[in-house]
């Protein structure tokens, strides 16, 4: 059997899931991972976007690839490009905002891997910079899911970006989501994630 490990995006959406749900959703990851399945039809998509930045074009990447990209995502891609461009024209004068790489992280959440990643870095002409990562599902981010990503990528946010913010988008609404006061500390936040993590574990070792 394959050890239990996650990416960003599969831990949130573990997170976000409740009673049967959750081992529905490790066993599927499981099965794939063990047969080396998994596409991501956002690519085309991120790659517009970032180029969209870095060449402040404004949208028009983001205008082509929805025409561009094959039938079958051409409907996907048109829920997500008018939001897109907006979160684009968002960000201000082109002239004043930078792309920037990003590096990936692993945490070690409770006893789980998880490879924590931003989708792209920005610097602004004010000085401060933001490592973004991109949501693209049908419905808004849960509070469960912006605070597990923005909480794990600050926490690793010397390797990913150092000194930057953690924004999450939501892609298909152009809407950014920061880090917010909450009644909850960090440490609190930690300790409801290692006990996600070890229920992750659990069930993914668990015989099928």
């Amino acid at each position: 059997m394959t050890l239990p490990y996650a990416t960003l995006l599969a831990f949130t959406r573990f997170v976000d899931r409740t009673g049967p749900a959750k081992a529905s959703f490790v066993c599927g990851l499981r099965r794939q991972r063990e047969s080396g399945g998994g596409f991501n039809p956002h690519g085309q998509l991120i790659k517009a976007l970032k180029s969209d930045i870095q060449f402040r074009t404004g949208g028009t990447h983001l205008g082509e690839v929805a025409h561009t990209v094959r039938p079958h995502w051409q409907r996907l891609y048109a829920a997500l490009t008018e939001g897109a461009a907006r979160y684009v024209k968002s960000l201000g004068d082109p002239a004043d905002v930078w792309l920037m790489p990003t590096h990936e992280a692993l945490a070690i959440v409770g006893d789980l891997p998880v490879k924590v990643t931003a989708h792209f870095g920005l610097r602004f002409e004010d000085g401060h910079s933001e490592a973004v990562r991109l949501y693209f599902d049908e419905q808004p981010p849960t509070k469960e899911i912006v605070t597990a990503t923005l909480h794990l990528l600050q926490a690793h946010m010397a390797h990913i970006l150092p000194h930057a913010e953690p924004v999450l988008v939501d892609v298909r609404r152009g809407v950014t989501h920061r880090m917010q006061p909450v009644g909850s500390s960090a440490s609190d936040v930690d300790r409801w994630l290692a006990g996600e993590a070890a229920g992750f574990s659990a069930i993914w070792r668990a015989p099928v």
